[in-house]
């Protein structure tokens, strides 16, 4: 019976699952259009930023497989804090104007990093990390209040498109 349940295991495993680094322009816009799309139903019924940042890291984290961690980091009393994510143990506080983060409110724009290793200042919570994609989170005052980070153990994973769909996600949080 072991014997069985391993032999499947194994099998199971060897199942390659869609690549989304490798993924055609086209598709990726595609999947990232269905989970925007489903992303509006579940937060319909919410009234919370942080309850829809936690769904947002949930399911992007579950449905883009080079998503090695997802999450968002807040300002709070002048410090950028970790909010809500999906992902290994993360660093609480972020050295300020340091790192790609502290890039992204500072420059008040997306920011895609190809290689963590090659910008200076990077803040290594994990090792694991190799690219990142930072996007700015802003209230209905349009005020900059954290920052959506989401990094992947693969250099050169994120795009222009990425930017373009996790803006529009982002946008969700407090327009909902």
């Amino acid at each position: 019976m072991f014997d069985a349940c391993k032999s499947s295991m194994l099998n199971f495993a060897a199942i390659s699952l869609p690549n989304v680094i490798n993924m055609d322009t086209t598709k990726k816009h595609a999947r990232y259009e269905r989970i925007y799309l489903q992303l509006i139903e579940l937060l319909k019924k919410s009234n919370n930023p942080l309850s829809n940042m936690a769904t947002i890291a949930a399911l992007l984290s579950g449905k883009m497989d080079y998503f090695f961690w997802t999450g968002f980091y807040l300002l709070q009393d002048g410090k950028l804090q970790v909010g809500p994510y999906q992902g290994s143990l993360a660093c609480i506080d972020l050295a300020k104007d340091t790192g790609v983060c502290w890039a992204g409110i500072n420059q008040a724009k997306t920011v895609i990093v190809d290689d963590v290793h090659a910008f200076d200042g990077h803040i290594a919570c994990d090792s694991r990390s190799q690219s990142e994609i930072v996007i700015p989170l802003r209230n209905k005052k349009n005020e900059i209040v954290g920052v959506m980070d989401v990094d992947s153990s693969e250099k050169n994973s994120f795009d222009a498109t990425d930017a373009y769909w996790l803006e529009r996600i982002v946008g969700l949080i407090y327009t909902q």
